[in-house]
């Protein structure tokens, strides 16, 4: 069982992967590329310093929502800089990771990247700026260097009443397939609101369409803390439990810096024999 010992350390847009008996995290933690924090034991973390760094990739500020991928023997970080999305290689999970040909992966505003491996198609989860924040899915290629825009996919906008508390946002994807369906999670509401919080929705294919979830939202704000969202999701070294990595808020009262907490999260099978993600979350010690 998962002890809580949130918050952990400050950042936002956590990731979290494991790697051989080790957990990272990268996250949104500075102005000029990105720091990744490694641990034994989701207790004590290391900072092992820069990563990624401003220079090395396209990109001079603004830098958001880091994630990795390993992929025949490489490490590929998708990142957004300038409201743009990039991808940069590394041939380890502390970097540095760098770009020979710094371009934007899109040409449009895009934030939040996300990858998926479903058997030999790389699906990249994102989200478009148009207005307002909306999750969009493409394929990739095998290196990771060309998004198949022509195959491009909208597939879900803000419209329930949980969602348009504040803004017109659904950002932060993460994909999770269980028992062969395909659970779309993201954050909704700005960020800066307290009401930012994290629901999902299911299709019976990684590209849509998605339902989303009655119950939602399945993280939100409590009486101790706020600003809940922007998450991943990653199995413990041992196997036993799922994950999810969060942001919240620096306290009630004040959003930035926002923080990283890790919670545990299970698929719980529901009055009508549905499988439901859940997050044992939000907890927080010496609120």
């Amino acid at each position: 069982m998962i002890e809580s010992h949130n918050p952990l350390f400050e950042g936002a847009d956590p990731f979290l992967m494991t790697y051989q008996g080790k957990y990272y995290i990268y996250a949104t933690n500075s102005p000029d590329g990105f720091r990744v924090y490694v641990s034994d034991d989701l207790v004590v973390w290391k900072d092992k310093g820069y990563c990624l760094k401003k220079g090395d990739v396209i990109g001079q500020n603004r830098f958001w929502a880091p994630e990795v991928i390993a992929h025949k023997g490489k490490f590929y970080m998708v990142y957004a800089s300038e409201e743009h999305l990039a991808i940069a290689t590394s041939e380890s999970p502390l970097g540095p990771f760098t770009q020979t040909d710094k371009k934007w992966l899109i040409a449009d505003k895009a934030i939040d990247g996300h990858f998926f491996l479903d058997g030999g198609t790389i699906w990249l989860y994102y989200v478009r700026i148009q207005g307002e924040n909306m999750i969009y899915v493409a394929k990739l290629n095998d290196d990771c260097s060309i998004l198949q825009e022509k195959d491009e996919k909208f597939l879900l906008r803000a419209e329930k009443n949980w969602e348009l508390k504040e803004g017109h946002v659904t950002e932060g994807p993460f994909v999770l397939a269980h028992k062969g369906k395909y659970y779309l999670s993201y954050s909704a509401n700005d960020t800066r609101s307290i009401f930012y919080a994290i629901g999902y929705a299911v299709s019976d294919r990684p590209d849509g369409p998605f339902i989303k979830y009655k119950g939602n939202p399945i993280l939100q704000m409590t009486e101790r803390v706020n600003g809940v969202g922007h998450h991943s999701f990653a199995r413990s070294i041992d196997g036993k439990d799922l994950l999810c990595a969060y942001h919240c808020h620096y306290s009630k009262m004040q959003n930035y810096p926002r923080q990283v907490c890790v919670d545990r999260a299970e698929f719980v099978t529901d009055a009508e024999g549905d499988d439901i993600l859940v997050i044992h979350g939000p907890t927080v010690r010496n609120r």
